[in-house]
């Protein structure tokens, strides 16, 4: 079973090589990631995608607060998809 990391760098790699595919998930970026990796992410769950240009970057900011002992500890030994399906965790996409 894929990681949540391992899906983002799939999904960012298929942008980069097939353009139809890179404007549906800048349009969709949901629909089009459930339909392609045959997922069906969390309704509370909302997926933005952001292009970077020549005048213009984004950065990506974890949530705010600090993260307690427990937060760190997972952090620091991942999550599975079955975590984050379950609203464990937080997919940074």
């Amino acid at each position: 079973m894929e990681t949540p990391k391992e899906m983002r760098e799939k999904v960012v790699e298929r942008a980069n090589g097939d353009a139809d595919f890179r404007a549906r998930l800048l349009a969709d970026p949901k629909g089009v990631i459930e339909k392609e990796l045959d997922v069906s992410l969390p309704k509370w769950l909302a997926v933005h995608v952001h292009e970077d240009s020549a005048t213009s970057a984004n950065l990506v900011l974890p949530p705010d607060g600090a993260l307690s002992d427990e937060d760190l500890q997972e952090v620091a030994g991942g999550y599975s998809w079955e975590d984050f399906k379950s609203g464990k965790g937080v997919l940074d996409w």
